[in-house]
């Protein structure tokens, strides 16, 4: 089942576009890869899928009705969660505070407090400091377990390996398996493309806030998306 759908989705900045008519398709149950060089229009993309930036009605449709234009607050409701570039945890909240705020659209799942320690045991460990004093990894971990507490049915996860060295974008990684494993369609957008193809059943790659290239990432040419990425 098609769980999200965008048509000829644009965004803008002010005056500036930075999406022109994408056209997505998400099926339940997916993880997705949405790659692209340094301004191609990845962050921009889950930004308007999460309620952040304007979008028209049935630019976006959600479970087969337009969310296009629905504030944030009603997109989580609805069962979307964005987890943003650079963590953006409550700078004066505990780490269980931020993970608690998560969970205030009260939707049920099986995401709790309980089970997003299962996942992340280093968090139950930290749960009374205060978030900016986790290490980077950390932080992501608690980013991630915040998103989960509202129990998505799609989770959005912007640059999830950013600034973390290998062994911890690694452990990272290794919980997507828990987290799709309850059901939960996952969008990732990365820089890193062979980790996000590694992570992913099909991507889509963006050139300069255009769709140029879409493929399953078993049965792709690797030669089209090096030109789709640099747009040669």
């Amino acid at each position: 089942m098609t769980l999200l759908q965008t048509h000829d989705l644009s965004a803008f900045y002010g005056d500036f576009q930075a999406l022109f008519d994408i056209n997505v398709s998400i099926e339940e149950g997916e993880t997705i890869a949405i790659i692209g060089a340094n301004g191609a229009g990845k962050t921009t993309f889950l930004r308007a899928v999460a309620g952040v930036l304007e979008a028209k009605p049935e630019a976006i449709m959600f479970d087969g009705k337009p969310i296009g234009g629905m504030t944030p607050h009603e997109i989580v409701h609805l069962g979307i969660a964005l987890v943003p570039e650079g963590r953006r945890l409550f700078q004066s909240l505990s780490v269980e505070e931020n993970l608690l705020l998560g969970g205030h659209s009260e939707r049920p799942g099986p995401w709790s407090l309980k089970r997003v320690y299962e996942l992340f045991p280093r968090l139950e460990e930290l749960r009374r400091l205060p978030a900016p004093s986790l290490s980077g990894g950390q932080q992501q971990m608690a980013a991630i377990g915040r998103a989960l507490m509202s129990n998505p049915r799609l989770l959005l996860c912007d640059e999830l390996s950013l600034g973390l060295a290998p062994v911890v974008i690694r452990d990272i990684y290794a919980c997507l398996g828990s987290i799709t494993g309850q059901g939960t369609t996952v969008v990732l957008v990365e820089q890193d493309i062979n980790r996000a193809l590694d992570a992913s059943a099909r991507f889509y790659c963006l050139q300069e806030g255009r769709l140029a290239l879409s493929a399953p990432t078993k049965d792709f040419d690797r030669a089209a998306l090096t030109a789709a990425y640099f747009g040669l």
